[in-house]
This record gives C-alpha cells, structure tokens and sequence, in this order.
C-alpha cells in the first residue's frame, strides 16, 4: 500500500474502530452479577429486577424488608443505580428501610444509550411504584438531574410519596445554560462517536431547560414533604437552586432547605452521614 493511501485508510480505521467501540466505553454501569457478588461478601441480599413498563426495559435494584417503608434513589447524568450503593448496603438503613435505585430511563440497564425527557422517563419510571407499593411510606431520593426527576414523578404520582429529598438538584431553568455544542452531537452521525452514557446525558442536557420550564406546572402538585440539601460551593448545579425552591415549594406544602455549606455537587458522597441521619428522621 503507497503512502497516500495509508494517509486515508488510517483515519478512517481508527474511526471505524471508534464507532463500533463507543457505545461500550465509559458505561459508568455495574454488572448484575458483579453487584451481587459485591453485597453478598457483605452477607446482603441485593435483587437486581427489570421490569417492562410502557414498551420499555427498566432495570433497578432492591433490598430490604419488604415490609419496611421504602427509600427509592435516582441517580443524576450520566450515572446508574450503583451510585447509591453505599446507601443500600448502610446495615443502620437496612433496620428501617427497604431500599431502591433506579437505573434512570437511558442508562445503566434501561434502555441505554437512548435519551429520553423527563416527562418520557416519568411515564416508564411510575408504573414501578404499583409493583413497590406495600402501603408503608415511600420517599424519593434525587441527586442532581434526579432533583427535577423525583419532582416529576411525586406530580404525576399524587398522594405516593410522603416525602422527597433533593440533593444538589437543577430545578431552575434560569439557572441551565445548554452548550451549544451539545446539539452537534445529536439527531445525526456525530452521536455515534459519543461513547457510552456520556450520548443520552448529552441530549437530556440538552433538553434540560424547556424540561424545566415545563415542571413550574408541576410544583403546585406536589403534596410531599420536601427537602432540598445543596452545597453552597457547587459549580456544576448552582446554589441559587435551594432559593428557588424555597419559592417554588414553600406556598403549597413542607419544605426545608439546607445549605451544606462548604461543600461541592458530590454530597451523596461528602456527606453521607448527615443526609443518613436525615433519612432516618423520615421512618
């Protein structure tokens, strides 16, 4: 082969390569059995499920007393259910809770790689509550993109939920600024050089904003106690969040607002101990 034809095959092999291998890179999933095998060298029992609502796969974890109140987590973009698996394996939680997270509709084992908004992923996500339904309370636990999903569900599930527990989340639209860039990637070839879940947490930033300009419909809907915990150094979801739900909430229902102060958008993590001591207040 000359000189000027390895100048073209080149590129166009490693691109080649890059499209069929994309979709399995930066998964940022944890496999069924490797999540088994995981909680039972802790002695627990973890059930991973997958339900069909709606002509759509979804997938989500359980563990617990089937016959305790249930704390049910969704995730943020990109993530998986694995993200809370900190939370289902807390042996303290375990004594007063069953547990569920959630493989959000377009990641982990749900329909991955395929982007859905938040009313699309509330119309596959709701039927889940009639099968966790034991007549015990249940309270929804959002990180982030979770925050404006958990509000989406508790409207379109009324009377369901006692409580919600907002963690860092993007609910005012004022406060998203989609890049530009992202539309680039979507609805044309471009999207398949996005590699694993980065492709729908792309194309739902992207709709974020008129999502959430849909939503303020929703917040004279919700009939649950609400708290929203934000850290007042959070650079990827800003502070001003916890204000505007101090506006949103605070007419139509209980709601408490907690700035975590010094902290960033990582506080699932950073601050486990205090949201787990809130979560027990709720039993």
């Amino acid at each position: 082969m000359n000189k000027t034809k390895k100048r073209i095959f080149i590129p166009i092999g490693i691109l080649l390569i890059w499209v069929l291998s994309a979709p399995s890179c930066m998964t940022m999933r944890t496999s069924d059995k490797k999540a088994t095998a995981e909680f039972q060298a802790k002695n627990l029992h973890l059930e991973l499920k997958t339900i069909t609502t709606n002509g759509h796969n979804l997938h989500y974890a359980q563990i617990g007393n089937d016959t305790f109140p249930t704390l049910i987590f969704v995730h943020g973009s990109p993530g998986s259910w694995h993200e809370s698996a900190d939370y289902l394996n807390d042996t303290t939680l375990l004594k007063h809770f069953r547990m569920v997270s959630i493989d959000r509709p377009g990641f982990g084992y749900s329909e991955f790689r395929h982007a859905f908004n938040l009313q699309q992923q509330s119309d596959i996500i709701s039927p889940l509550f009639k099968v966790l339904d034991n007549k015990k309370p249940m309270t929804l636990i959002g990180h982030s993109l979770g925050g404006p999903m958990i509000v989406k569900l508790a409207a379109d599930n009324p009377k369901t939920f006692s409580n919600l527990v907002i963690l860092a989340g993007a609910i005012d639209p004022a406060m998203e600024k989609p890049e530009k860039w992202r539309k680039v990637f979507m609805n044309n070839p471009l999207q398949y050089l996005v590699p694993g879940a980065l492709k729908p947490s792309n194309e739902e930033l992207w709709m974020l904003k008129t999502d959430l300009v849909a939503l303020k419909g929703d917040f004279p809907k919700i009939q649950s106690k609400v708290y929203m915990l934000h850290g007042d150094k959070d650079r990827l979801v800003p502070y001003g969040n916890l204000a505007y739900g101090r506006q949103m909430f605070s007419e139509n229902t209980h709601f408490e607002g907690i700035t975590m102060e010094g902290q960033d958008h990582f506080i699932p993590w950073t601050r486990k101990e205090a949201i787990k001591a809130l979560l027990l207040k709720l039993k």
